[in-house]
């Protein structure tokens, strides 16, 4: 009985992680407007279509990778080319949130947290560095 119940829960967890995720990463790119951003700074407004497709097809391909367990093992000239290109998303949405990042002021302002604006950001900053150590030498 216990096992059945840990696999419940198991499963409870795994599906709201990834609801919880999967809802941030659309509020990312819909409320946030990235996408357009990344095409504006880009000018080319004409492959829009082309983003927003890569980005789904990029969040499928690799969660069916991972969910499988497959292990991609590339030559240096691939691997060389993978980072060229994740480099360069990387870069432009870096830059597309330059300009996004006046949300925070406001929403602080907004909540009552003005004052408190430089523990907010290193809340944040601190999160995603724990996190991201927990990712790779923990897990």
């Amino acid at each position: 009985m216990t096992g059945l119940l840990h696999a419940g829960v198991s499963i409870f967890v795994g599906l709201a992680g990834g609801i919880a995720v999967g809802s941030g990463f659309v509020a990312f790119l819909l409320v946030l407007d990235i996408i357009p951003r990344l095409v504006q700074i880009t000018r080319s407004w004409h492959r829009m279509h082309a983003f927003e497709t890569a980005v789904v097809a990029g969040s499928l391909v690799f969660t069916g990778l991972d969910f499988m367990n497959i292990k991609l093992y590339l030559f240096p000239l691939g691997a060389a080319l993978i980072g060229l290109f994740a480099g360069c998303f990387v870069g432009t949405l870096a830059a597309a949130l330059t300009e996004v990042i006046n949300v925070l002021p406001i929403l602080a302002k907004r909540i009552g947290l003005g004052d408190y604006m430089i523990w907010l950001l290193m809340a944040m900053i601190l999160g995603k560095v724990i996190g991201a150590l927990f990712e790779w030498f923990i897990y």
